[in-house]
């Protein structure tokens, strides 16, 4: 029997159920064999460590960090479980599922492997860990980067550096390795988080709010744009509480002070001549302030630099009764009128945001109201878990458990309700010129695979650009004519692109 072989269509996925594409978690996943393609390092005689990365971008950098200080003691990146002298898995806690994948990763690379040291937000539960697989060498927490290369270099003997120069290792630069396309990158900003949600265990995990002085952050941004990246994301557990723990903290950048304040940020950062984008930001009322630089940004360059009118705010609900159950931070506000303040101030601005249905005591009255919600919120990006039990967090006791196939129902009418909404804002766009930065090229269907300000990787849509020539590169920019809108994405021919 022939099979017809699949051939890939944006378009023809218009109205199919799998065009949910919008992600709740912003995963970062990097297999051993994606690291090493990403980190692109010479071949030597020299010690090689593989590398497994789950998670969130935040579990990226700090991925990315342990790297770059490994290469700089003269470690190489293995491309696969054979070649390492020993592996790394850099695990996530967040949800049991999370829970039950980093575990999984942990036992295959002992299995293919057998030397493996685990580090990352899993790794607060050392005892699961070690019980499941007592074969582990060492077992760390997130964020503890030195920990990790102490516990390699203990298990595998750092290199004797050679005195011959070698560029790559002695040229890593202020941005480091990264593990995303060179034309983008995530910069964390901070660490922890002070909110204690009932559906959470993140403190646990990462700690208290900590973040890190205002010219620190300025200093890697410039660096990451020095080294080609046309797109910063910044990130942290609450990225609108920048700098508080800190006292708003004056230093020098550039000659002059700068407060390390989430407003004093976004105005250096707005200045960098790229794009910049917010995640994880809270709705407090000093976001409106910010919302004023993003009006100017899109004033100012027509697109193509600057802080993005994007704002991904983790509302999670909208029932004042499962907000209260939640202990969501700002959930007294009013965060339709401060919705709709964002809109007067600047209308281009987009705004995603996760929600979870099925939480504890939820009710069908709770769930309607988010609905309606929604339907006056009309936002553009949404992403939705179904509440699962995550071991130590509070919200495990609550009473009234809403039912497996309840939790399943809403999701499905939530994300019914946010596909039709999506393509209605996403229709208004037809005919209208935006700038795109370009991802991916698939040469096969002869399209670049693109993304405009409302569009962060891994979570959102795409612009997808037709008839393209070989020109056509990823990090490049254009400014582009859409012709062509389908739920989530959007359509433009090259022939109407004008590079920027």
């Amino acid at each position: 029997m022939s099979s017809t072989p699949t051939v890939f269509n944006p378009k023809a996925q218009k109205n199919t159920e799998s065009a949910y594409h919008h992600q709740a978690n912003h995963n970062q996943n990097r297999t051993v064999a994606q690291t090493a393609n990403a980190v692109k390092l010479s071949s030597s005689n020299n010690p090689k460590i593989g590398f497994v990365s789950l998670g969130c971008p935040k579990a990226l950098v700090d991925s990315e960090r342990i790297i770059t200080e490994l290469t700089r003691e003269g470690y190489q990146v293995a491309k696969d479980y054979d070649g390492a002298d020993l592996v790394v898995v850099n695990t996530c806690g967040f949800i049991e599922s999370a829970v039950q994948e980093s575990l999984d990763a942990i036992g295959e690379a002992i299995n293919k492997n057998g030397k493996v040291i685990v580090t990352g937000c899993l790794g607060k539960d050392a005892e699961k860990i070690r019980t499941m697989h007592p074969a582990v060498l060492a077992v760390t927490g997130a964020h503890a980067y030195q920990e990790v290369v102490t516990a390699v270099t203990h298990h595998v003997p750092k290199p004797t550096k050679s005195k011959n120069y070698d560029p790559k290792i002695d040229l890593i630069d202020d941005a480091g390795i990264k593990l995303t396309p060179k034309h983008y990158a995530y910069l964390k900003i901070s660490e922890g988080c002070n909110h204690r949600c009932t559906f959470c265990i993140i403190p646990s995990l990462r700690g208290d709010l900590v973040s890190r002085p205002i010219d620190s952050v300025m200093k890697e941004a410039v660096a990451l744009k020095n080294s080609g990246a046309k797109e910063l994301l910044i990130i942290s557990q609450d990225t609108s509480a920048y700098g508080v723990d800190l006292k708003y903290k004056t230093s020098f950048w550039d000659g002059q002070p700068l407060k390390s304040k989430f407003f004093d940020m976004c105005q250096a950062m707005s200045k960098l001549g790229i794009w910049v984008r917010l995640h994880y930001v809270y709705p407090y009322p000093h976001v409106d302030a910010v919302v004023e630089i993003m009006a100017q940004s899109m004033a100012n360059s027509a697109g193509t630099g600057g802080l993005l009118p994007y704002l991904d705010i983790p509302f999670q609900h909208a029932s004042p009764n499962v907000l209260k159950a939640m202990k969501r931070p700002a959930m007294s506000e009013d965060t339709l009128e401060r919705i709709r303040a964002w809109r007067a101030i600047c209308p281009d601005i987009v705004i995603r945001s996760t929600f979870v249905v099925g939480f504890p005591g939820e009710t069908d009255e709770d769930f309607a109201y988010l609905l309606d919600w929604l339907k006056q919120a009309r936002l553009d990006r949404v992403g939705c878990f179904t509440y699962s039990e995550i071991e130590g967090a509070v919200a495990n006791d609550l009473p009234n458990p809403v039912p497996e196939h309840i939790k399943q129902q809403r999701y499905e009418a939530l994300m019914a309700l946010q596909q039709q909404i999506s393509a209605e804002k996403l229709a208004e766009k037809v005919g209208k010129q935006l700038v795109v930065l370009v991802d991916e090229i698939d040469t096969e269907e002869n399209i670049a695979i693109c993304r405009s300000y409302a569009d962060a990787p891994e979570i959102d849509g795409h612009v997808y650009l037709d008839n393209i020539n070989h020109t056509a590169k990823a990090g490049d920019m254009f400014t582009v004519l859409i012709d062509e809108a389908s739920d989530y994405d959007l359509f433009a021919d090259f022939g109407s692109a004008v590079p920027v």
